[in-house]
C-alpha cells in the first residue's frame, strides 16, 4: 500500500476553483471572469465556500452566454465587489504551497481566465503554480483510455491529456457525476459554486482509480 497517494493524505490541502465568463475566449480582454468560486478542503471535508463576482463596469455578457450560465445582471450588481480583492483572496490560497488546486478543465480554461483577472488587475503573468494542479478533466481521460503516469511529471503527463481526444470518451463533469453515481442537476450547470461541490465529490473518486 502506497501510504504517500492522494487518497490517504487524510491532511492534505486543496482548493476547488472555477471561473465563469462572459464567453469561451480565453485571449480577448473582453471575456471578463463574472464569478469565481472556490473551495477550500482538507482530505475530503469541506472546510469553506466562496462564492465571489468581481465587479466591472463595463461587463459585455452575450445572450447566449446568459442563457447557458443562468446569468442576471440585478444578481450579479447586488453581490460584486472589488475585482483587485476578489483576485486577493483567492490568490492567498492559490500561491500557497500547503494546497493542491484542482478544477474540471483548469488547463484548457481556467488557468487563462485568472490569468486574465491578473492582467486586468495590472498585475503579470504567473503561472508559477501550475505543478501542484491537478485537472480532473484531464485524469477521467486517463482513466477511460488507461493511460498512467509513469516517468512524466504530473503536469507535463496532464497536459498531453488535455489535448488528447478519443471518438467515444467523454470527460465532461456531468459525465463524471454519471459515472460515479454522484448527483448532478444539468439545470445548475454552469454555476462555478455548484460545479465545484460537484467536482470535488469526483476528484474524491478518481484518486481511488488514479495512482497519484
Amino acid at each position: 500500500m502506497k501510504k504517500e497517494l492522494l487518497r490517504f493524505k487524510k491532511n492534505q490541502k486543496y482548493i476547488v476553483f472555477d471561473y465563469e465568463t462572459c464567453s469561451l475566449n480565453t485571449c480577448s480582454f473582453e471575456n471578463k471572469p463574472w464569478q469565481l468560486a472556490f473551495l477550500v478542503c482538507e482530505g475530503d471535508k469541506v472546510i469553506s465556500e466562496h462564492n465571489l463576482y468581481p465587479f466591472w463596469q463595463d461587463l459585455n455578457i452575450s445572450e447566449e452566454a446568459k442563457k447557458i450560465t443562468g446569468f442576471k445582471m440585478s444578481h450579479y450588481k447586488k453581490y460584486a465587489s472589488d475585482p483587485k480583492e476578489v483576485l486577493g483572496l483567492f490568490e492567498s490560497y492559490l500561491y500557497s504551497s500547503d494546497y493542491i488546486i484542482v478544477g474540471h478543465n483548469l488547463l484548457g480554461f481556467d488557468i487563462y481566465i485568472h490569468n486574465m483577472h491578473r492582467l486586468l488587475c495590472n498585475k503579470q503573468t504567473d503561472y508559477s503554480y501550475l505543478n501542484r494542479l491537478i485537472d480532473t478533466n484531464c485524469l477521467a481521460r486517463a482513466l477511460f483510455n488507461q493511460i498512467d503516469l509513469n516517468d512524466d511529471t504530473l503536469l507535463n503527463w496532464q497536459f498531453k491529456l488535455q489535448k488528447l481526444r478519443t471518438k467515444g470518451v467523454k470527460s465532461s463533469l456531468k459525465h463524471m457525476c454519471n459515472h460515479y453515481k454522484i448527483e448532478f442537476d444539468p439545470s445548475k450547470l454552469h454555476d462555478a459554486l455548484y460545479d465545484i461541490r460537484q467536482n470535488f465529490k469526483v476528484f474524491q473518486k478518481l484518486i481511488w482509480d488514479i495512482e497519484l
